[in-house]
């Protein structure tokens, strides 16, 4: 763990929160889309005084984040972020939801059109127990972290590590910075692997920076 992400861990936070933290530069403009409860917000605003806003579909988490001053709006990634202006933010942060929409290509696209760099970080549904589960139970998996069974998940795009990346390839967006999360959630080194990244890595998150013209 290094200063930074000690000095942010003091309350329990998610690790691949603080990781995604890390990636952001004080003082910057943030966008949370899918912010929750605004473990992320709050995070950014103490310790890196950045000017962070969130975007929540839930009515109820978005009254929670109000209630404890965060700036927060109801409302979807699929339909709502076309209504946010150009460049409007340095970074715009996507954790853990790009599996639940309808068009992830067109919401990256938003993303990178309203902030100058996008984060997102998603399970790799391309994990060798997933496949494992499907090879030998033929059977959706139900582990830990995918918590629903196949008919109640909220998950409507399966996304690898591989799909994801060449996503951004088609979409001509760089990939700034990749890392690999173990089952452990634990940073891992075989992001320097890629023959391995999409069967052992558990999560990752992506730093993506829109198309230079």
């Amino acid at each position: 763990m290094s200063h930074q992400q000690a000095s942010m861990s003091q309350q329990p936070v998610r690790t691949d929160l603080l990781l995604l933290a890390e990636m952001i530069k004080p003082n910057s403009r943030v966008l949370d889309i899918g912010c929750g409860n605004g473990d992320m917000l709050k995070l950014l605003t103490k310790h890196k005084n950045i000017d962070a806003r969130g975007l929540e579909l839930e009515q109820s988490k978005v009254n929670k984040c109000v209630t404890e001053g965060l700036s927060v709006m109801q409302g979807n990634a699929d339909t709502d972020l076309i209504n946010y202006p150009d460049n409007a933010f340095d970074y715009v942060i996507l954790s853990k939801t790009i599996q639940a929409t309808h068009r992830p290509d067109l919401v990256i696209e938003q993303m990178l059109r309203i902030g100058k760099y996008a984060i997102m970080s998603f399970h790799n549904f391309g994990h060798w127990k997933v496949i494992r589960s499907l090879l030998f139970k033929s059977r959706m998996p139900v582990t830990k972290k995918l918590t629903y069974s196949w008919y109640e998940t909220p998950n409507i795009h399966f996304c690898t590590i591989r799909d994801l990346s060449l996503l951004c390839k088609g979409l001509n967006v760089e990939v700034v910075d990749k890392i690999i999360l173990n089952q452990r959630a634990q940073k891992s080194s075989i992001s320097n692997w890629p023959i391995l990244v999409n069967l052992f890595g558990d999560q990752a998150i992506f730093l993506l920076k829109k198309p230079e013209k």
